[in-house]
Formats: structure tokens, C-alpha cells, sequence
């Protein structure tokens, strides 16, 4: 549904994406992460069509988003970073111009629009100026007009961002609901977004992919890994504790967080310390609030291939 070759774009001398490769299938929600600058928008700017490449190609359902663009894009249905619109517009108008433009008509576009205002529950706003509306209901507008036509592929820039926690659980529903008929790409910077409705993630910095894979693949990554976290009912203990954790023949090192006071055991390359770390803790009779076996943490992994250290000793490539 979606393939992207060699992908790259300069201002002037500066790179922001570059040599980039990935595909993404029907009924996949991949993730696009990265931090600010990395390249994230641009490379969706691209692929929609919006800014044109520098060089390489994107080619959905089979269109060159280069050489047949527009075939491309009525595949698409984009929410811009920002979600732009016409401020002076009601969401009523905006959604009726937005069909317009798809040439959508009659009662396909009254079914449409019903249907968008529906999905995104916008309804209560439909006859406001967009211009006086919060932030939050801005979104979901934009992110109306973008499934307005049933598209095949939706791109969408932080897509919850100024959303409540209702809110984002509405648009995470919505976009689990739709996933299996449509290739999704979601940019956020909300980690645990990625975790919720992302089957797979990419992390882009400086430009470059530097990791690929399931969430699960990529927590399994972490260093937190098959490390085992206990928080204390009386954390006056946590030195004497942690000293006992380190005598474990399989922990490799032990770490007091000095925000939590959480005590984290790391296990040796290979091994599974929580047995024997269970067994410690019964037979000393700590008093322990919880006791956690870490599958490893998303934002532990994304830091390690984002930050400048890590990403200079990989020169790019990825994990």
C-alpha cells in the first residue's frame, strides 16, 4: 500500500530526510516516531505529496507520489501537523467544501459527511466558527475531512495532540476500528500511543531510520530487558537491599532511582533473574509494595537510538 525508496530531502545544504526505505501493508498501523527536527513531517509531506523529494520516490497503492500524484492522493486522506483549516468556516461548511473537492455528491456526500461528523463526534460543534473552536475539536476536525472519503492509506501528524484523555481514546478507538481495511502512519510523540494502536514502529533522528520493528521487539531491545524493579513499603532499606540484589550470581548491576526510590536489578546478558530475585525477597521477608518484571520500556530504547551519543556510534544504521 505504501513503499518508500530512497527517500530524501535537502533545504539548501541541510538534510532533513535522508536515503530513507520502508513499507508499510494493508492493515498495518505503523508508528513514525522521532524528536522534533528529525525529519518526521517532512518525510510525510512526502509521501502525500505536499513537498516534492529531493530525490528517491514514494508510491502508494501502486501510484509514484513524483509521477502520478494526484492518482496517488485521492488514495490518501492526510491530517497536516497543526490541522489547518479555514478559520471562518463552520466544520459543516469546511467538511462540505473538503467533499467538493473529492467530488463527492448528493447523498454520497451527505452520507459522508454524516459519517465523518459521526466517527470523529463532532456534532455538538458542527455550526461554530472553526476559528473559536479549542484546540482538541480543531483536531478532530482535520482529522474528519481526512477519512471524509473512505480513503485506502490515512497519514496522520499527531494525530491526538491537544485531545483530552477521553478525546485521544476516542481517535485510538476510531483508529483501531479502521485499521484492518486501510494502511495507517501515525506520527506522535506520545510513547505509550505507540504501544496502543501501533503494530509496528520506525524511529527516525536526524534524518535517518535508526530502528524498525514491533513495539514488543523494540521494549525487548531496552536494557530493561528481563530486569526485575521492587519498590519497598520502607525505602530507608534500599541500599541494604540493593547490596543483597548485586550478590546474585545473575544480576549484572543494580540501580536505585532517585526519583521512584524503585530498586531495579539488571540481569546478565541471557539470563532470568527473577526467580531467583522472588526467592530473595521470600526468604529475607522484605516488605515490598510490588515487585515488576520488566518486558523492557519503549522509552528506554527510543532514547538510546534518538540521542546524539548513540546515534553518532551507529553512524545511521539501524539497531
Amino acid at each position: 500500500m505504501i513503499e518508500v525508496r530512497n527517500l530524501t530531502r535537502k533545504f539548501g545544504d541541510f538534510t532533513a530526510v535522508n536515503n530513507i526505505s520502508f513499507t508499510a501493508p494493508k492493515g498495518e498501523v505503523l508508528g513514525f516516531l522521532g524528536p522534533n527536527g528529525a525529519g518526521k513531517s517532512t518525510t510525510m509531506k512526502m509521501i502525500t505529496g505536499f513537498l516534492q523529494p529531493t530525490a528517491g520516490d514514494a508510491s502508494v497503492c501502486g501510484f509514484s507520489i513524483s509521477s502520478n500524484s494526484i492518482a496517488a492522493k485521492k488514495k490518501i486522506g492526510y491530517l497536516p501537523e497543526g490541522a489547518p483549516a479555514y478559520s471562518d468556516m463552520t466544520p459543516k461548511q469546511f467538511l462540505g467544501f473538503i467533499a467538493d473537492i473529492r467530488n463527492l455528491g448528493g447523498n454520497q456526500k451527505r452520507e459522508a459527511i454524516s459519517a465523518a461528523i459521526a466517527r470523529t463526534n463532532i456534532n455538538s460543534v458542527i455550526n461554530q466558527p472553526i476559528e473559536t473552536l479549542s484546540k482538541g475539536y480543531k483536531r478532530r476536525v482535520g482529522l474528519a475531512q481526512a477519512i471524509l472519503h473512505n480513503p485506502e492509506v490515512l497519514i496522520l501528524d499527531e494525530p491526538t495532540d491537544g485531545l483530552d484523555p477521553n478525546q485521544k481514546h476516542e481517535v485510538r478507538k476510531l483508529i483501531q476500528e479502521i485499521a484492518s481495511e486501510k494502511t495507517i502512519i501515525v506520527s506522535t510523540h506520545i510513547l505509550e500511543e505507540v504501544s496502543a494502536i501501533c503494530h509496528r514502529a520506525v524511529i527516525i533522528a536526524n534524518g535517518n531510520i535508526v530502528a524498525d520493528g514491533s513495539p514488543h521487539e523494540l521494549e525487548g531491545r531496552s536494557r530493561f530487558a528481563g530486569a526485575v524493579t521492587i519498590t519497598m513499603t520502607n525505602t530507608s532499606e534500599n541500599s541494604d537491599i540493593a547490596n543483597e540484589l548485586k550478590a546474585i550470581n545473575k544480576v549484572d548491576q543494580v540501580e536505585i532511582d532517585p526519583i521512584t526510590s524503585r530498586i531495579t536489578a539488571f540481569p546478565a546478558v541471557g539470563e532470568n533473574i527473577f526467580p531467583q530475585v522472588w526467592s530473595l525477597v521470600q526468604l529475607k521477608e522484605w516488605q515490598i509494595k510490588e515487585i515488576h518484571h520488566e518486558r523492557g520500556r519503549f522509552d528506554d530504547i527510543f532514547r538510546s537510538v534518538t540521542c546524539e551519543k548513540e546515534y553518532s556510534q551507529e553512524q545511521g544504521g539501524e539497531l
